[in-house]
């Protein structure tokens, strides 16, 4: 018997606190093998609780554990500190109660070092207002009192030169990791920082919400991830106070369904948040690339950043997979003398810190690639700057998907690799020659009363395999077009990021246009790849003929309004051909001889994303006789032509 909704979203929520607490650094394991772990943490660290004061006053909530003498044989210290900052509790509270791990890994817990864990400014057990993505202030005018600037730069500066003059045995180096928000902070600390902070590791940072990042792709809501996840996370009324408990139930197992009864952005948030959260409406109602977005865009201020960093991200994370690059690049080109490194895994959001990385729903990686991170990457870069153990990594260290190895480039991309374009021709063919007729052209009919689904299986949530689920479900409709290439005779590399050229006309005044680049598996593919996990949308689901699958590599929607400005959208006008070009985040992907390279192109992916009404207007508060049909049309002639533009590396 399937159980309740209810009973399912309890025990997803559950499993994001799981995952809270493992991008805070606390590992939860089996329940029967909690004693002894935590028996070993109590047995060599000892605890310490601090309220440090800001310098506005604010005093902020951290737990310190340090080594106790002689823990480790032969390491006596002095340590250095390993600082995470978080919005989801450092719990557990009380100096006699410990966490079942410490640090990013086992190699850390082990390895000689101070775990120092803050709650962040407004959020648990510390003290001040909590703000979201709290907008970094580069000059700072007031420097102390209760009317000091303050931000998340501020505090990780103050609480370092606390601990640093606090807690004995310090060898005056702090090194700062985190995963999702906590990567947020993780980077915010970077920006002239503290003199002791001397290597930095943001893991899937979110770093600008709209552009890309947990709150907007392409112009268009991450509906179904949002929704869900503000139905839970509150902000707190007052500091040192519980939150709120989850009491929502979506009433079917069937989110596609939930959402399209839902209305606009605007009915659901009264019908069932109603007015209790205004983190949500905060997201929702700025569907512009207002001031609101643009001051949280903490690219703009990578500045002035002198300790190493080291750039953790997904290439299938699909809550955060453009933070890390856009981390990456504004560290890079600000502070080119400052040693950074970009890693990219094969992992979902922060799969890199719990699992065996070798697969993701039908895809087998071949390798445990999560635990070669943590011990060959992650561990190595901790000890080289804070220890001085070790060299330093080199500019990239990525895994190429299709051929499952990891490599390393002294850039990122790859100076190698060269831009060409995927071209879309009639007759549903794609190629690398660029179209030559006077007349071509697909048209296809989107209603938004009828969105494409993203998934092609019933889920109440955004199953995280989606991001390399087969996409034949979607490749049979009729509003979805589909590019394929001739089978390849020889492997074809990509490296860096994937940009969408369109030419397009549609009679509606809105549209969304999303682009899917996926790789065709042969027809004579074996139906079990080694090292993948059966299958688990059914508990009695048949094998996965894996002959002539569809694995999505990476898919965006772009909002055509925004085609020419993310701040002043403007309509289309029916009828009229124009451009929409965009860019979706770097990929590393081998397509294999004997592969096909396919694109798609629809105007929905519901309820992965909000639906787009097809008219002009404010979306959020768009009503029912302004969701239209329209019909949308892609061109593909000499003087239009469409297609997708890649950076091909040279043949071996």
């Amino acid at each position: 018997m399937r159980p309740s909704l209810r009973t399912s979203l309890l025990w997803l929520t559950r499993l994001f606190l799981v995952f809270i607490a493992l991008a805070a650094g606390v590992r939860l394991v089996a329940e029967e093998a909690d004693v002894p772990q935590e028996n070993f943490v109590k047995s060599h660290y000892t605890k310490y609780e601090y309220r440090i004061p800001m310098r506005d006053g604010k005093r902020l909530f951290t737990a310190v554990y340090v080594p106790k003498a002689s823990a480790f044989a032969g390491d006596g210290g002095p340590y250095p500190f390993m600082m995470d900052r978080t919005p989801y509790s450092v719990g557990p509270y009380g100096e006699d109660r410990y966490p079942a791990r410490l640090g990013p890994s086992d190699e850390f817990e082990k390895g000689g070092y101070i775990f120092v864990y803050q709650d962040v400014r407004g959020r648990w057990m510390s003290e001040g207002e909590f703000v979201e993505m709290r907008p970094h202030i580069d000059e700072k005018k007031v420097m102390t009192g209760p009317k000091a600037d303050v931000d998340d730069a501020s505090d990780t500066y103050d609480t370092i030169e606390f601990l640093l003059k606090t807690v004995e045995n310090n060898n005056g180096k702090v090194g700062i990791w985190g995963i999702s928000y906590p990567g947020f902070y993780t980077s915010a600390s970077m920006i002239d920082s503290h003199p002791a902070l001397v290597a930095a590791s943001p893991q899937a940072p979110m770093t600008d919400l709209f552009l890309s990042d947990d709150s907007y792709h392409g112009g268009a809501f991450m509906l179904s991830a949002n929704f869900g996840f503000y139905t839970f996370f509150y902000p707190q009324k007052e500091p040192q106070t519980p939150h709120p408990t989850l009491d929502f139930d979506m009433g079917t197992p069937d989110s596609y369904r939930f959402y399209l009864n839902g209305g606009s952005l605007a009915e659901m948030e009264k019908q069932y948040l109603k007015g209790t959260n205004w983190l949500y409406v905060d997201q929702m109602k700025h569907d512009t690339y207002d001031s609101y977005w643009q001051e949280r865009d903490l690219s703009r201020h990578m500045k002035n950043v002198k300790c190493a960093v080291l750039v953790v991200g997904g290439w299938y994370d699909a809550e955060d997979l453009s933070g890390p690059f856009k981390t990456f690049y504004a560290t890079s080109k600000f502070n080119p003398e400052t040693p950074t490194t970009l890693v990219e895994g094969p992992w979902v959001h922060g799969g890199w810190a719990r699992n065996e990385g070798s697969h993701l729903g039908d895809i087998s990686f071949q390798a445990k690639t999560s635990e070669y991170f943590r011990a060959q990457v992650q561990f190595p870069f901790f000890e080289h700057y804070l220890k001085g153990k070790g060299a330093a990594q080199p500019k990239a260290v990525v895994f190429e998907t299709g051929t499952n190895v990891w490599r390393s480039f002294a850039s990122w991309p790859p100076q190698a690799a060269a831009a060409k374009t995927l071209y879309f021709h009639a007759g549903g063919k794609l190629s690398f020659e660029a179209p030559t007729e006077t007349a071509s052209s697909d048209s296809y009919g989107s209603d938004p009363a009828h969105p494409v689904p993203f998934v092609g299986y019933t889920t109440d949530t955004v199953p995280q395999r989606y991001m390399v689920d087969d996409q034949r479900f979607a490749s049979y409709r009729p509003d979805v077009l589909v590019y394929e290439s001739e089978v390849l005779e020889e492997d074809v590399t990509i490296a860096g990021p994937i940009n969408p050229k369109l030419k397009i006309a549609s009679t509606g005044t809105d549209a969304d246009f999303d682009v899917k680049l996926i790789d065709v598996y042969p027809e004579d593919s074996p139906d079990e790849q080694e090292g993948a996990r059966p299958n688990k949308r059914q508990l009695d689901a048949p094998p996965v003929r894996m002959g002539g699958y569809q694995e999505l590599l990476r898919g965006e929607p772009m909002r055509a309004k925004f085609r020419n400005s993310w701040e002043k959208p403007e309509a289309l006008v029916p009828g009229k051909r124009t451009e929409v070009n965009f860019t979706m985040p770097d990929l590393f992907h081998t397509f294999r001889r004997g592969h096909r390279i396919m694109v798609q192109v629809q105007s929905s992916w519901f309820p992965l994303t909000d639906r787009n009404p097809q008219t002009f207007t404010d979306i959020p508060y768009a009503k029912p006789e302004q969701f239209v049909k329209a019909t949308e049309t892609v061109f593909h002639e000499k003087d239009a032509a469409s297609g997708v533009e890649v950076l091909v590396m040279p043949k071996p």
